[in-house]
C-alpha cells in the first residue's frame, strides 16, 4: 500500500515538473525582467460592454489607479466581454438549433403529405385501370352479341380475305 501511494506521489511530482520550471523562471531574477505599468497604454471599451460592467455590482475597481494601468481590471473587463462573446454565441447557436428543427418539422410534413397523396393517386389509378378494363369486357361482350364473334378475328379474317382477293 505504501509503494503504490510512493508511486502515485513520484507521478504527479514528475507531471507537475514542467510547471515547476515555468514558476522557477518566473520567480529568479532575470536579466531581461521586463516591467509593465501601463502608462502608455489606451484601453478602448466598445459601449456595450462599458454598460455592463458599469451596472456590474461585482466590479467596483478603476482602469487606470494613480495614471497607470490596473491589469486585475483589464483582466476583468476582458473576461467580462468573453462572457458576452459566449452568451451570444450560445444564442445564436440555440436560434440556429429551433431554425432547423422547424425546417426539419416541415419537410417531416410534407413528406407526409406526399406519401398520402402518393397513395390516393395509386387506388385512383388501379379504380380507372379496374374500370377501362370493366369497360372493354363490356365492349367485348357487345361486340360478341352483335358480331358472334370477336372483333379483332373479323378484321384479321377481312385483311385475309382482302389479301387472298388481291392476289
Amino acid at each position: 500500500k505504501v509503494r503504490r501511494m510512493w508511486t502515485l506521489i513520484m507521478e504527479m511530482i514528475t507531471s507537475l515538473k514542467k510547471d515547476k520550471e515555468v514558476v522557477d523562471s518566473v520567480l529568479e531574477t532575470c536579466v531581461q525582467q521586463r516591467i509593465l505599468d501601463g502608462s502608455d497604454v489606451v484601453l478602448r471599451v466598445p459601449n456595450l460592454l462599458a454598460r455592463k460592467i458599469e451596472t456590474d455590482n461585482s466590479f467596483t475597481g478603476n482602469i487606470y489607479e494613480d495614471g497607470k494601468l490596473d491589469f486585475l481590471a483589464v483582466i476583468h473587463v476582458l473576461n467580462e466581454g468573453l462572457r458576452m462573446l459566449r452568451n451570444e454565441h450560445c444564442l445564436s447557436e440555440l436560434k440556429e438549433l429551433h431554425r432547423i428543427e422547424n425546417m426539419v418539422k416541415n419537410c417531416n410534413r410534407l413528406l407526409q403529405d406526399m406519401n398520402t397523396e402518393r397513395l390516393e393517386g395509386e387506388q385512383q389509378c388501379v379504380s380507372v385501370c379496374e374500370s377501362i378494363s370493366r369497360k372493354e369486357e363490356d365492349w367485348e361482350m357487345k361486340w360478341k352479341k352483335f358480331l358472334d364473334q370477336h372483333p379483332f378475328n373479323l378484321i384479321f379474317k377481312e385483311d385475309l380475305v382482302s389479301s387472298v382477293q388481291f392476289i
